[in-house]
């Protein structure tokens, strides 16, 4: 069978999901709204071929086995259930984010396997499908089959769950400024995480409806180009979102001194007149939600701070892209 090459690029949650109403289907507590970034992305080849007892999964250059290369071949059973195939396959996968450091790599991987599988396997899938698809792998994934500003409405069922863009073609100016404060991989991993907060927080269920109430004032603030109203949600949504994690029992946390030094210093620029908020994932790492006038401003003050840290500047990023054959 033929082989395609899938690019998918991550993606950034403004309103965060964090949290499984049905967890064999992902089906979130909350609708979540994301930004796609240009800078961080996955290429994936897949081709079924009948010559292979097993499927062949490479990352990175290097052989996936155990739980990662599992996690890849339940996915891929899901795709051959729809193609009605049972042919293993060959995957490569290169991952330009650093993986499992809370910069969202399981959005990308998956949703750029979603395409490049489901391809492969002789399925035409609309964009709304390959979403779905893509969820099944990862939450997230489901925002990254599409470009600029997307909305993962929760839904009630696989059906129902699925992301829709909301602005593909961002034309105002907003940026994301990544700290990258650590990038080797979590302790704990987002899926524990959520699943451990959700069960044992007496405050997550508050967070949830807050975050769902906000899903509109976004959504304004988004066609509205109103960066202030945006930034002062998101800093908000994902603060109150880890501190659901250290009221779980046992609590634990995922940012480190480091992450509240870059939170800090977005506070106090704001108190100076620089529009900077902070976000972030399931990781240390910060992300500047900013504009690229104020770029050189931030820099610095981090270079003040925290002389040795990694930047990296993401701007609104593309869709899913699906190619026939092993390059893109």
């Amino acid at each position: 069978m033929q082989a395609y090459t899938a690019r998918a690029h991550t993606n950034i949650a403004l309103l965060k999901y964090w949290g499984k109403a049905n967890p064999q289907e992902i089906i979130p507590t909350t609708t979540s709204i994301s930004l796609t970034l240009d800078e961080f992305y996955t290429d994936t080849t897949v081709q079924f071929d009948t010559a292979l007892t097993e499927d062949q999964v490479i990352l990175n250059g290097e052989t996936l086995t155990g739980k990662s290369s599992e996690k890849v071949s339940k996915f891929l059973d899901i795709v051959r259930s729809m193609a009605n195939i049972s042919t293993r396959a060959y995957v490569k996968s290169t991952n330009h984010v650093p993986t499992a450091a809370g910069l969202a790599s399981s959005a990308s991987a998956f949703a750029a396997l979603a395409g490049a599988a489901s391809r492969a396997a002789g399925l035409e899938l609309s964009l709304e499908e390959l979403s779905r698809l893509a969820r099944r792998g990862s939450g997230s994934a489901s925002r990254s089959i599409y470009g600029g500003f997307v909305e993962w409405v929760r839904g009630v069922d696989d059906q129902t769950s699925f992301a829709t863009p909301l602005v593909e073609d961002v034309d105002w100016d907003i940026q994301l400024l990544t700290v990258v404060v650590n990038d080797q991989p979590k302790k704990i991993d987002s899926r524990g995480g959520m699943q451990h907060t959700m069960a044992t927080s007496p405050f997550y269920q508050a967070w949830v409806d807050n975050t769902n109430a906000l899903t509109v004032p976004m959504e304004n603030a988004i066609a509205n180009h109103d960066f202030t109203q945006l930034g002062q949600m998101a800093e908000a949504n994902a603060l109150q979102m880890h501190a659901t994690n250290t009221t779980a029992c046992p609590p634990f946390n995922y940012l480190t001194d480091a992450s509240w030094t870059v939170i800090q210093m977005a506070a106090q620029l704001r108190q100076e007149g620089i529009d900077v908020y902070a976000t972030m994932d399931a990781g240390p790492n910060v992300k500047l939600i900013s504009k690229a006038a104020d770029t050189d401003q931030i820099q610095a003050r981090l270079r003040q701070l925290m002389p040795d840290v990694t930047t990296v500047v993401a701007t609104p990023g593309p869709g899913l892209q699906i190619v026939e054959g092993e390059q893109i």
